[in-house]
């Protein structure tokens, strides 16, 4: 009988690794191809109950930074403050949530605002796990053991010029380089970092910092890095940090920039909070930019503009889709910028109210700030909500209001759904039965 069971357990777990093996995986911030669009097919097209039941949840603390999924493990950070402010990398098994390992530091946050915790997404490459701190540190750790391989304090090595709500902008690895914004002094805004050893090829620019995300795309024959920092959107070359091109996008009151650049085709999509969104057309012939269109609030009829914050908008044929800083899902004409529609339903209106848009076939799914996961249809006729569920309860260290918030980018992986707040880390099934 013990033998029977035994060989049982091994087929089902012989079963669940192939199914990882032959699903998708989320190494990075917003996905294998860092643009928010999740792959897989067989999962469900709408919930059968009101909330989400939970494959496992496990405790962790507070932060933004979310979740990434590589190797049949989930990556997320956090923060405690008892009994010292310290900063941890935690790697948890992705069918139980054991946890594997967890990697913790000291890590004062001094005048930084938004302190609960960490912004930037683990990156996950070549059994490596690279940790981007909110000071400023940086590690690379062993993916499996959680053994440090090597790490840099950037905030003393760079004297960043600290962003108001600390280092935010997810790196990314491009060959053997990873590339950080992180707004050092001497031309060090943007750096490049051996990705084995971790020693300095390059640094680029004057620039502060932003918290958006840099992109690496194809142009020209050549591929590009596309950075927006707390000055202007620049493209740099990736081998070298070679300014390219730049587009002036100067700041207003302060640099709030976060949404992650969007690139469909010849467009590249800019869009943040003050500045509203900007569409420029990407040479083919050399590396250059154009201007396409401009709007904000104050150039378009009524206010109709989207002016993203949290939330990365994307783009569907001829349409862009996003949500505002106030939570108000827009539908723009890609070639003129003009609003198609509008809608106030996915989420409750209010300041910084969020919502994360996932991009999948002909749905999208979205992940709110209440905790909520809705599959809908968005279309140039407007939005459908054909489902939804809550997944995970608001809590209130991320922002302080509204009875909390679920800021964090889910993870969407093996056809499970993975997210946190401020207390816990969850797993839900989503695959079609």
């Amino acid at each position: 009988m013990n033998t029977n069971r035994s060989v049982v357990v091994l087929l089902l777990c012989i079963v669940a690794g192939l199914q990882a093996s032959w699903a998708d995986e989320w190494p990075q911030w917003r996905g294998p191809n860092r643009d928010g669009v999740w792959a897989e097919t067989g999962i469900i097209d709408k919930f059968d109950a009101p909330r989400i039941k939970l494959k496992w949840r496990v405790p962790i603390s507070s932060g933004y930074s979310g979740p990434t999924v590589a190797d049949e493990r989930v990556y997320v950070m956090d923060r405690v403050v008892d009994p010292k402010e310290m900063e941890r990398v935690h790697c948890f098994d992705w069918q139980t949530g054991r946890t594997i390992w967890s990697h913790g530091y000291n890590c004062k946050y001094g005048d930084i605002g938004y302190r609960a915790g960490p912004r930037v997404s683990v990156l996950v490459e070549g059994g490596r796990a690279y940790s981007l701190g909110t000071a400023g540190r940086l590690f690379c750790l062993d993916a499996k053991s959680g053994a440090v391989l090597w790490d840099r304090d950037l905030k003393a090595e760079y004297n960043i010029r600290m962003p108001n709500w600390g280092i935010a902008a997810s790196p990314v690895i491009e060959g053997d380089l990873l590339i950080v914004q992180i707004g050092g002094d001497n031309n060090a805004c943007v750096c490049a970092f051996d990705k084995k050893s971790g020693h300095q090829r390059w640094k680029s620019l004057p620039d502060d910092a932003s918290y958006s995300a840099p992109i690496v795309i194809d142009q020209a024959g050549r591929r590009v890095l596309v950075c927006l920092t707390g000055d202007r959107i620049v493209g740099l070359d990736p081998r070298s940090g070679r300014l390219d091109w730049e587009y002036p996008w100067p700041w207003k009151s302060w640099p709030i920039g976060i949404a992650t650049p969007v690139v469909h085709e010849n467009r590249l999509l800019i869009s943040d909070a003050h500045n509203g969104s900007l569409l420029l057309r990407l040479s083919q012939e050399s590396a250059r930019v154009e201007k396409m269109w401009h709007r904000n609030k104050k150039n378009s009829p009524d206010g109709a503009a989207l002016h993203c914050l949290n939330s990365t908008p994307f783009i569907d044929g001829q349409h862009i889709y996003g949500a505002d800083s106030r939570g108000v899902l827009r539908c723009l004409r890609l070639e003129t910028g003009e609003q198609a529609w509008e809608d106030k339903t996915a989420v409750p209106e209010g300041r910084f109210a969020t919502i994360h848009l996932i991009h999948r076939g002909n749905r999208t799914w979205m992940f709110n700030e209440r905790g909520e996961l809705i599959i809908s249809k968005l279309t140039p006729e407007g939005f459908q909500e054909l489902s939804r569920a809550k997944l995970i309860e608001p809590t209130m260290e991320q922002f302080r209001r509204r009875d909390g918030v679920t800021w964090s980018h889910p993870a969407f992986a093996y056809r499970h759904v993975f997210a946190r707040n401020d207390k816990e880390l969850v797993c839900a099934d989503l695959s079609a039965r």
